[in-house]
């Protein structure tokens, strides 16, 4: 495994195959930038999920208004350029741990169960714009794509 690894969150996922996003240009630089480091660049079916979610949910409804056909194909270029952090019983357990530990609540739990999938995993960064939606994990960095590019 390379020496650093990263789990990208879906908000980048979605700007790495919509290039139309104003956010795409600073991702497209930053994965560039990991992919010539030969870094671990990760995803779990939870990103995939919200990924999906966040392509075919109509454009009025701050969505990108995709067709079904049209996110499985950017799934598939998702999922054949990174490595997939499975779910399981570990990271079930962690998950919970965390949400006692950190009294976590609201939206915040599906945070959260990306940090449980990181440290079951051995990824201790995360590549997002929601930065501050991490502060609370010590155990992991956050890193904002503007930093990597």
């Amino acid at each position: 495994m390379a020496a650093d690894s990263y789990l990208l969150d879906s908000n980048i996922l979605i700007r790495w195959v919509q290039h139309g996003d104003p956010g795409s240009p600073v991702v497209v630089t930053a994965l560039d930038r990991l992919i010539l480091s030969d870094a671990d660049l990760c995803y779990t079916s939870q990103n995939l999920g919200e990924f999906w979610n966040a392509l075919t949910r109509p454009a009025n409804r701050n969505g990108y208004g995709l067709s079904p056909v049209d996110a499985n194909r950017c799934a598939i270029s998702v999922e054949s350029r990174l490595r997939l952090l499975p779910d399981g019983l570990a990271v079930h357990q962690e998950w919970r741990r965390l949400l006692v530990d950190y009294r976590v609540s609201g939206v915040q739990v599906h945070d959260t169960r990306l940090v449980a999938a990181m440290l079951i995993h051995g990824v201790r960064r995360i590549l997002t714009f929601n930065t501050k939606d991490f502060e609370r994990f010590e155990a992991i960095e956050a890193v904002h794509p503007i930093d990597l590019s």
